[in-house]
């Protein structure tokens, strides 16, 4: 499955038992009960997914928005190597 916003969307709300529409781009993650173990999890899975975040970058802005613009950019870097 390609890695897109929604499936990012989709991952977190599957993690933090929710409704996918609840999680909005600038929704603080923390805020909705995400922790590191789970964070650590969904790391994992999007780098196996094509869009690896790095923890550093990711604890900076804890936001679906900040997120899916460092897998963006993540993915483009893959592609332009």
């Amino acid at each position: 499955m390609a890695m897109t916003q929604e499936r990012m969307r989709a991952d977190l709300a599957r993690v933090l038992r929710m409704p996918p529409e609840e999680i909005g781009d600038e929704e603080d993650l923390i805020d909705l009960g995400l922790d590191s173990m789970r964070a650590m999890a969904l790391l994992t899975r999007w780098a196996e997914a094509g869009a690896p975040l790095e923890l550093a970058a990711v604890a900076e802005k804890v936001t679906l928005g900040a997120w899916w613009a460092l897998a963006q950019r993540a993915m483009s870097s893959r592609r332009d190597a």
